[in-house]
C-alpha cells in the first residue's frame, strides 16, 4: 500500500494552550513531510438575541474583537516564523464552520487542532469546535490534546 505525505495542512489557532500545541505539531509535521502550511484563526463576534430582534454589536466592541484577532494573527506568524513560507488567515463567524469551509476551499488534506480552545463551555471530551469539525470533515483531523 503506497502512502502520500499529507502536503497542505491546515492549523486551527486561538492562542490558547492547546492551540499553541497543536500548531507546534502542525509545524514539526510540515517540517517532516515539506508540507505547505496555512493557520487559521476564526474571529466570531457574537450576535445576542434579546427576544426580539437581533441586538448588534457596539462599534468599540466589534473593534476590540477584531484588535485581539489580529493579536492572534501577530502570534501564530510569530510561532511559524521557522518556516519559510506560512499562510496566515483571519475568517469571521461560526469557528467550525468556516474551519471546514476554508479545509475544502483551500485544498487542505489534513486539519490540525487543539481538543479544547478558548470557549468558556467544554463538553466531555472535546470541545464544541473540535467535535463538529471532526464530525463534518472530509479530511483527516488531528486532534492534539
Amino acid at each position: 500500500m503506497f502512502f502520500m505525505p499529507y502536503q497542505n495542512i491546515l492549523t486551527a489557532f486561538d492562542g490558547s494552550a492547546l492551540s499553541v500545541k497543536a500548531l507546534e505539531k502542525a509545524i514539526k509535521f510540515a517540517q517532516d513531510h515539506a508540507a505547505r502550511l496555512e493557520v487559521i484563526h476564526v474571529c466570531h463576534i457574537p450576535v445576542p438575541v434579546f427576544g426580539g430582534p437581533l441586538y448588534a454589536a457596539p462599534f468599540n466592541e466589534e473593534k476590540d474583537y477584531l484588535l485581539a484577532a489580529q493579536a492572534m494573527i501577530d502570534e501564530a506568524k510569530r510561532l511559524t516564523s521557522p518556516l519559510p513560507e506560512v499562510n496566515v488567515i483571519l475568517k469571521q463567524g461560526e469557528p467550525a464552520l468556516a474551519i471546514l469551509e476554508y479545509a475544502e476551499e483551500s485544498g487542505s488534506d489534513l486539519i490540525i487542532m487543539g481538543s479544547r480552545g478558548l470557549s468558556g463551555l467544554r463538553e466531555f471530551v472535546l470541545g464544541s469546535v473540535s467535535h463538529h469539525v471532526v464530525q463534518h470533515s472530509k479530511v483527516p483531523v488531528l486532534i492534539v490534546k
